[in-house]
């Protein structure tokens, strides 16, 4: 696969490591051969030290670049550090919370939707699409552009309301397709959801298609709770299409389990 991203989230750090998961995962990307690896947030489970860098370790030993953005469970689960310093352990290990990688076939901007003061929710500040809207912008002609941040904008159906999607997310979507998003990358409620937005939202006229992606989570941090999937996507851009992989862990080894194809552009 050329130029492909392969998404995980929620790893959940200091849960259930499990080392035949870990080789079957370094076995996956050699075979599938990213450009990139989205971490989409929820590395760790309570946000120590310990667990930072374990995740971080992880995730760089799969040998594919990777750009990672914080969850909630990344914040201190302790005051006064989980409002005086709540990045601080993020970024010793990378550097900052809303990092970019740009290629000339991938361009991929990362935000920060997780707020110190919620358990749960998330949110994304005017200043920050706005930042994210420039940063898209800058992408090389042609490139496949993506926005990820943790806090989904799209839910499985049978998931319980219990997570609460990104704060005013019809507002995010809406300003991140009008900046160029062609695809919207989250994590958060542990199910794979993938749409296109034309399939939840009306839009007159001919408006840009934006793919809105939660991925499984990858961590299992609670193995017999019914409605979390342990899974992974991977995303295949091409010149007018844009195929999604379902993985899932299954037999003891990732199973593709869905393939999905989506126009690209104008819609």
């Amino acid at each position: 696969m050329a130029a492909c991203l392969l998404h995980v989230s929620d790893l959940h750090t200091g849960t259930h490591e499990e080392a035949e998961i870990e080789q079957a995962l370094y076995a996956l990307v050699r075979r599938v051969g990213p450009e990139l690896i989205v971490a989409s947030g929820d590395l760790t489970n309570r946000g120590t030290r310990d667990q930072h860098a374990e995740a971080a370790r992880f995730l760089r030993s799969l040998g594919t670049p990777v750009l990672a953005v914080p969850g909630n469970h990344d914040l201190p689960y302790t005051v006064p550090a989980r409002f005086t310093r709540p990045w601080a352990e993020f970024e010793r290990q990378w550097q900052t919370t809303e990092p970019t990688h740009s290629s000339e076939a991938l361009h991929v901007v990362g935000l920060n939707s997780v707020r110190p003061y919620r358990h749960q929710g998330g949110a994304l500040r005017a200043e920050q699409l706005r930042g994210a809207a420039d940063r898209l912008q800058a992408a090389p002609d042609g490139a496949y552009r993506v926005a990820v941040l943790h806090h989904h904008l799209l839910g499985a159906p049978w998931r319980a309301a219990r997570k609460r999607p990104v704060s005013r997310r019809s507002s995010v979507l809406r300003a991140l397709a009008a900046a160029g998003a062609d695809l919207l990358l989250s994590g958060h409620i542990h199910q794979a959801a993938v749409s296109d937005r034309h399939e939840f939202e009306v839009v007159e006229g001919d408006v840009r298609t934006a793919v809105v992606s939660s991925a499984p989570g990858l961590g299992q941090p609670r193995p017999h709770r019914l409605g979390e999937a342990r899974g992974l996507h991977v995303y295949e851009p091409g010149e007018r299409t844009l195929a999604v992989h379902t993985y899932v862990w299954r037999g003891g080894d990732w199973s593709l389990t869905a393939h999905r194809t989506f126009q690209r552009g104008l819609g």
